[in-house]
């Protein structure tokens, strides 16, 4: 069987799994050949197929993810290593990013909060060469992989990598203070159906906040003013139908707020500003 015939045999097979059959089926070949996409799709469709890829199908129609199968992901034009510790990027999480680079001037600090794979501040950093930044996760196991992923960017000059935990006291005591700050924290129903290739593979302690996913917006929001110089700004994503409430607690806590959607139209992050 041929590279063009495996993938189509694959992509009917994983059509009942997955949305984008066609396109999880190319990847994963890609992977098998140790190529990226566009070169497998120029110059090896009529290559005969590495033994290696029913095995990756076979974990796909399982639900697993395709980043967690390849241990990669793409994210605002950087490829990202990620792994079961730490959340798969999203393309909805680019908004935060679009968002900090329209406010930051040409050098300052960032911190970013519940960091994951490091993927809001280095995306930041690698298009901000003026600034340096801080990542923090409760999970050692996620920031290893932020570590990786800094290191394959040539930004561990510029960042550094803490197990910290919001919920803790005395978490941000000797972080001093920053001109932005991103989060993406948990914010999904306790109660919520999600697929099975995000409830089944994703970490929970990176997903799920309280009954209503607001709990880690309640602990965070009113610590995040000691933690902000003047004129900073802090960039949360949000839930799409999140943004009244958590806008009210950032209002409680004495900031304005900026509603800003995806490219879907969905609310997808607050600006918060002292």
């Amino acid at each position: 069987m041929t590279v063009g015939e495996a993938i189509r045999a694959a992509a009917e097979h994983l059509a009942p799994t997955s949305d984008t059959a066609r396109l999880d089926a190319e990847l994963l070949m890609a992977h098998a050949l140790g190529m990226n996409r566009s070169d497998m799709l120029l110059k090896a469709m009529r290559e005969p197929a590495p033994e290696s890829f029913p095995a990756l199908v076979g974990r796909r129609a399982a639900h697993e993810p395709v980043a967690y199968i390849t241990g990669e992901a793409e994210f605002y034009g950087l490829t990202l290593a990620v792994t079961p510790a730490t959340l798969i990027p999203r393309s909805d999480s680019e908004t935060l990013v679009e968002a900090a680079l329209q406010s930051v001037g040409d050098s300052g600090r960032a911190l970013d909060l519940g960091t994951g794979s490091g993927a809001l501040l280095l995306a930041v950093l690698a298009n901000c060469s003026g600034w340096q930044g801080i990542g923090v996760d409760a999970s050692a196991d996620a920031l290893a992989v932020a570590v990786r992923n800094a290191a394959s960017l040539g930004l561990v000059q510029r960042s550094q990598w803490l197990v910290r935990n919001w919920h803790e006291a005395g978490w941000s005591d000797d972080l001093g203070t920053f001109d932005l700050l991103l989060c993406n924290p948990p914010y999904v129903e306790a109660a919520a159906e999600l697929e099975p290739q995000v409830s089944a593979w994703e970490p929970a302690s990176a997903l799920f906040a309280g009954s209503a996913g607001l709990d880690d917006y309640l602990v965070l929001i009113p610590q995040l003013r000691a933690l902000m110089n003047p004129q900073a700004a802090a960039i949360l994503e949000i839930g799409a139908n999140q943004g009244d409430a958590v806008a009210a607690i950032a209002e409680a806590a004495g900031f304005a707020c900026t509603l800003r959607r995806d490219l879907a139209g969905r609310a997808r992050a607050l600006i918060l500003q002292a």
